[in-house]
């Protein structure tokens, strides 16, 4: 009873609303390419020919075709020009070979944009979904680190205090629902405790699941060499979590437990790396001189 009274009082720092807004932000692009062939490339990287006809004319109405004299009657949050082209320095490329490249691109340029854009335009969505999944991963991964290693709290740049909450499970089960409600608004579903309750569910059930497999996969790792267990555990176990919420959206079908148990211990030998890496991190700013030594 403790523990959930924990957790309700963590999740109480939610506000699905916020998480609404970037979902039902309208974004419009516009694009440039040197011929009809190229400007239908582009179009169809952002509206695939195999969406529905009401998605697909919902996905059109924000691409936006332009030239270089002339702009278009709505405003446009960015351009994509084709790369055959000289590129302005405010624009960005379309590289027709590498989809991939161009999502990855558009995001690190326009991250307040992430899930509007997943939410609008189909082929961001894989690529949305896995850096919300990896940066909460982190978060939690950090937040553990950091109620391991006081010393470290000053580095944290995470938007909440250490302090504020009575146990490191109600913490990451809160940035866990946090993370569900993300990965819904970009998967075009319903947002918030009513519309998610059954992910909601899993996710405060899943924090006492994991610690099964976690007593038996820490008993694996020696407690020195910088690696600190308890942060690989919540890096592996919000990962895992990330992925079955995916695939129930993505497919309709759950993780079995056998295919669970692959994923998580997948998540945790990637998880000693991520945390090694930001050990080091934390240690390199701490020994940093400051300003004026």
């Amino acid at each position: 009873m403790t523990f959930f009274k924990h957790i309700r009082q963590a999740i109480a720092n939610l506000n699905p609303e916020d998480v609404r807004q970037s979902a039902e932000r309208t974004v419009n692009v516009g694009i440039v390419a040197p011929t009809q062939e190229a400007l239908w490339r582009i179009e169809a990287f952002l509206c695939p020919p195999d969406l529905a006809s009401a998605k697909r004319a919902e996905v059109s109405r924000h691409i936006h075709r332009m030239n270089w004299n002339q702009r278009p009657a709505v405003p446009v949050d960015f351009e994509i020009w084709d790369s055959s082209l000289a590129v302005p320095e405010h624009a960005l490329v379309f590289d027709p070979r590498n989809h991939e490249r161009t999502v990855k691109e558009i995001l690190r340029k326009r991250p307040e944009l992430e899930i509007a854009l997943a939410r609008t335009f189909p082929g961001f969505r894989k690529q949305v979904i896995e850096c919300v999944v990896a940066r909460i991963s982190k978060e939690n991964a950090l937040f553990s680190m950091a109620t391991a290693i006081p010393d470290m709290i000053p580095f944290l740049t995470l938007p909440w205090v250490v302090g504020e909450f009575a146990s490191d499970t109600a913490f990451l089960t809160m940035n866990q629902v946090r993370m569900a409600f993300l990965i819904g608004a970009a998967s075009e579903r319903g947002i918030g405790y009513r519309a998610q309750k059954r992910e909601i569910a899993s996710v405060i059930a899943g924090a006492f699941g994991f610690r099964a497999i976690a007593r038996e996969l820490v008993g694996k790792i020696p407690f020195g060499g910088g690696l600190i267990p308890k942060a690989i555990v919540a890096y592996a176990g919000t990962q895992v979590v990330g992925r079955s919420i995916e695939r129930v959206y993505r497919s309709g079908s759950v993780l079995t437990g056998p295919e669970r148990h692959v994923e998580y211990t997948n998540a945790f030998e990637r998880g000693k790396q991520v945390v090694t890496r930001l050990l080091e991190s934390v240690r390199a700013r701490q020994l940093a001189p400051t300003r004026g030594e």
